[in-house]
């Protein structure tokens, strides 16, 4: 298009491409498999930690749709951080993402192993690692295509799974205690809790990664954050909601909650969908995880903060080698093998990511509220959330 600024990448997303870029990281591992560790941290708060997730993701959300309407480009918080503030805090903004979304990556690909084939879930992990990058190497209109269907599934599944769970409750006898509320150790806990909530909002400002593969980037871009924040804050309320209360009436959460809930219900259909929906779910994470690497190692290395060689791009102007680069990282992330480790790696790197678009921010101009107050309270929460993780999952 003619008003968009010169690019190195194909400019190819509108606002509908790039709300599915948004929803497709943020729907998926999230939303199966991080309920039961952050309910064992906040039990019946589990609410009050999705407030503080959200409110870090808003904050979050605010600084870097400001920063991505000046510096439309690949990177996010690296180009941010290198341009705004130093060198050094655009590596670090650049190094805390790839190692963030590394362990965000390992753990959607162990979601589907564990979902798909229990006990043999590295090597299922490897295998989808492998086929996220190709559907990567393919070129992003082709994954954002992928990533509508799976999207799609991921809604369809969830929102059924929970209008069933909410009517099961309603009735005289689901073969539960009586509600009975469930206190969380500490506050700080809840705080850890809302650690790991935060990596299943993390995904809407993979958005500003793909910087030069938006149209209009000035305008697409904030409004597809925000489009994609509303519609998954809506959704993880009700979730929220759902394993609360069956949380309250005594329900043993395994590794995934959604599926938990589903056996309770006592329909075997039900448990094949949510599934089903999981490993689909988890797959549409990976798919884009792999691709904002790829483009946040492609800016480094365009810059000379990593290797030149990964600054290569495909003859579907790809950045391939940064995205096969991505992928083995991931896969060294998923050796260990446990994904409440690779959560709560996921929330500190991404934090870390966040502050140093916040101090970016801090620079521009405008209001006071948007110069001065956001940027701050975004650094003392980022920090807060950073340390109960820290001391609290393991």
């Amino acid at each position: 298009m003619s008003g968009d600024p010169d690019s190195r990448l194909h400019r190819a997303l509108g606002v509908p491409g790039a709300v599915i870029v948004g929803l497709s990281a943020m729907l998926g591992t999230g939303v199966f498999a991080v309920w039961t560790p952050a309910w064992q941290l906040a039990g019946s708060a589990l609410l009050v930690a999705l407030v503080i997730a959200a409110a870090v993701a808003m904050l979050n959300a605010v600084s870097t749709a400001r920063l991505a309407r000046v510096h439309p480009e690949s990177g996010g918080a690296y180009a941010y951080g290198r341009l705004r503030l130093s060198r050094a805090a655009g590596v670090t903004a650049g190094g805390a993402f790839v190692i963030g979304k590394s362990a965000s990556a390992a753990a959607a690909a162990l979601t589907i192993g564990v979902y798909l084939w229990p006990g043999h879930e590295r090597l299922v992990a490897c295998v989808a690692l492998a086929l996220a990058l190709a559907i990567d190497l393919r070129g992003i209109v082709k994954s954002t295509r992928v990533n509508a269907v799976l999207v799609a599934v991921v809604l369809t599944v969830v929102v059924s799974l929970t209008v069933a769970a909410s009517v099961a409750l309603g009735s005289a006898d689901v073969g539960l205690e009586p509600p009975t509320a469930v206190p969380s150790d500490s506050s700080l806990a809840v705080v850890a809790a809302a650690g790991l909530l935060f990596v299943a909002f993390a995904g809407y400002a993979r958005i500003t990664v793909l910087g030069e593969e938006v149209r209009q980037p000035a305008r697409t871009i904030p409004v597809a954050m925000a489009w994609s924040f509303v519609i998954v804050v809506v959704l993880y309320v009700a979730v929220g909601l759902t394993v609360t209360r069956w949380g309250e009436r005594g329900l043993d959460f395994g590794p995934a909650s959604l599926e938990s809930i589903a056996e309770a219900l006592g329909s075997p259909p039900l448990r094949v969908i949510v599934m089903a929906g999981a490993v689909v779910g988890a797959g549409s994470v990976l798919v884009t995880l792999i691709a904002g690497m790829g483009r946040t190692i492609f800016a480094m290395a365009a810059q000379g903060d990593a290797p030149r060689a990964l600054a290569h791009v495909s003859s579907h102007r790809v950045p391939w080698k940064g995205a096969i680069a991505a992928t083995a990282l991931s896969a060294v992330v998923v050796i260990p093998g446990r994904l409440s480790w690779a959560l709560g790696l996921s929330g500190i790197c991404i934090l870390t990511y966040y502050a140093v678009a916040h101090a970016a921010s801090f620079t521009l101009p405008g209001p006071w509220i948007l110069r001065r107050a956001i940027p701050v309270a975004g650094l003392l929460l980022c920090g807060t959330v950073i340390a109960a993780v820290l001391l609290l999952v393991r």
